[in-house]
């Protein structure tokens, strides 16, 4: 039986008293198939005397059941994937915000932060339609997510395709038709900037190393990892150190006994807070410089270390992985 009938007034006491805790740079959970199928036609449900008498829903299948959704969402919460909606040419209501990290800055939204370590009650202030979770959703928060609003949870299969996401996103929306132009355009510019890349560059290697302000240590990204993996080494067809290439993981720590072995030609790196131009990350790039070890990796060694703006560098969405192409065709392929 489909999940509907929440009352927001009435959960408020529940949803005060719980605490949820949701990360943006990772995703676990159950495997699970991405179906939007209608499983029955429209129906209609009762609505508040000051609204319209009916409202269409149809129910969809996600990570965790059916869900009645509304037909033609209009107030949607998609956190840490609203990405998504800016590239649909929609508003979200509220925007992912973690204290310890911040926002996706470069989607440059105007509307509320929802802190993800906080009570659920601002969400419920916001009166979404539907709330799009992801793998970050378990199945606890799952529930209290649907206290508030339908809410569907993303697949983890679908969240590491970023055009089976779009295209997931789009169709919950009722907005299939603007997904098809979007992918469209975007598989346009992959295919331009592709070439210029391979013109720039052909074979040498390319990887994304992540430094973690608090320790100084350093993250690898694999050719796997859900933020850069698709679009650097698959739609690009950029090559990867041999090391970045046989992970299986989406990113380990590596260890410095290592790093002499890291054959990369190109290094992208970015900050796991804040930006480079901190005078602790500033501090903590010019000593990574200056490491003799780090110095016999050829990326270093030749000055092709670019430092980059972290948040669209975290996510595999449409929006920041056209940002990614304009980093790449300014720092490899300008000259």
């Amino acid at each position: 039986m489909a999940r509907s009938g929440f009352m927001k007034i009435g959960w408020i006491p529940l949803i005060t008293a719980a605490i949820i805790t949701v990360t943006g740079c990772g995703s676990t959970g159950n495997q699970a198939e991405a179906t939007v199928n209608s499983d029955q036609s429209a129906q209609t449900t009762a609505a508040p005397s000051e609204a319209p008498a009916q409202t269409e829903t149809r129910v969809v299948t996600d990570g965790f059941g059916k869900v009645e959704i509304p037909t033609n969402p209009k107030r949607i919460s998609a956190l840490y994937r609203e990405d998504y909606l800016v590239a649909l040419g929609v508003t979200p209501i509220v925007q992912y915000y973690n204290p310890m990290w911040g926002k996706q800055d470069y989607l440059k939204l105007d509307v509320p932060l929802f802190d993800v370590t906080g009570n659920i009650e601002a969400l419920l202030v916001s009166e979404p339609d539907l709330i799009i979770g992801a793998g970050e959703v378990d199945a606890a928060q799952y529930e209290l997510y649907s206290k508030v609003a339908p809410t569907f949870r993303l697949p983890d299969d679908v969240l590491a395709d970023t055009r089976k996401t779009l295209t997931l996103i789009a169709d919950l929306l009722g907005l299939s038709d603007k997904a098809e132009q979007v992918l469209a355009d975007y598989e346009a510019r992959i295919a331009d900037v592709k070439a210029k890349l391979n013109a720039a560059i052909g074979d040498e290697k390319l990887v994304v190393l992540r430094m973690n302000v608090v320790d100084k240590s350093v993250n690898i990204f694999g050719v796997h990892n859900t933020f850069v993996g698709q679009i650097l080494y698959e739609d690009l067809g950029l090559k990867a150190p041999a090391f970045a290439e046989a992970m299986t993981e989406g990113n380990i720590v590596l260890s410095k006994e290592v790093v002499p072995e890291l054959d990369a030609d190109h290094i992208i790196l970015l900050p796991s807070n804040g930006a480079w131009e901190d005078e602790s990350n500033a501090k903590a790039l010019e000593e990574m410089k200056a490491d003799p070890i780090w110095q016999t990796v050829p990326a270093f060694k030749n000055g092709h270390v670019y430092p980059v703006e972290r948040s669209y560098w975290q996510t595999g969405a449409i929006t920041a992985n056209g940002l990614k192409m304009d980093d790449l065709l300014r720092l490899l392929a300008s000259q």
